[in-house]
């Protein structure tokens, strides 16, 4: 069978989004990162602009929640004034939907939110974690103008915030193993990434149809 979907998780500094991004764009397919908030605050009626329109102090909860998703993360049961009821256990049931929706139209990138776990039975996905030394980490944070001092405060945080996620929501541990294709190293730099990447698709694929060919 085709691999029709690509899933990139990734720890965060090691530039995976930016990879899952030029590999969307060498294959011609969809890119479902910062869209993926967009598309559950539609189908939640939930507007994730709007936390920014207000201060902070009074209404800080919707911010706090799409941050924390943008992120691949959580935090439990934050209620939302613009929509009475919406928690993270309700954005996570949407999440479930916008992605299972996004692999049955095929031909697209998936970067991280669970999606290897969402996706784990489907044939056609290729899923893909990208790691990287921390001074890999360091080196891409400090170009799009962290300091080393919170660069390293966010790695630390944010790959926390993540395994508490997938701990929370889908009783794995992060990342899982055995969930992937290829766990592979960004040090090697982005092109050669997306280069192995695709080689590795075309492998499976090859083994795949060898296998439904054989007697």
């Amino acid at each position: 069978m085709a691999i029709r979907i690509i899933t990139v998780e990734r720890e965060y500094g090691s530039g995976g989004a930016k990879i899952a991004e030029l590999l969307a764009a060498r294959l011609g397919w969809k890119l479902w990162d910062r869209d993926l908030t967009g598309e559950i605050a539609r189908r939640a009626n939930v507007d994730p602009h709007a936390a920014q329109e207000r201060d902070e102090r009074c209404d800080p909860l919707l911010h706090r929640l799409f941050k924390v998703f943008a992120r691949g993360s959580y935090e439990r049961s934050l209620p939302v004034a613009d929509a009475p009821g919406f928690d993270t256990d309700r954005l996570v049931a949407v999440l479930h939907r916008v992605i299972e929706d996004a692999a049955s139209a095929g031909n697209c990138v998936i970067v991280g939110r669970g999606s290897p776990y969402i996706l784990r039975n489907r044939p056609d996905v290729f899923h893909v974690f990208v790691y990287a030394s921390e001074a890999e980490k360091l080196r891409r944070l400090a170009e799009i103008g962290k300091s080393e001092k919170e660069a390293a405060e966010l790695i630390r945080t944010i790959d926390h915030e993540r395994s508490a996620f997938i701990k929370r929501y889908f009783g794995g541990d992060w990342p899982t193993r055995s969930l992937y294709h290829l766990m592979i190293n960004a040090g090697m730099g982005d092109e050669k990434v997306i280069d192995t990447i695709l080689a590795a698709v075309e492998i499976l694929e090859c083994r795949t149809a060898t296998a439904k060919s054989s007697p």
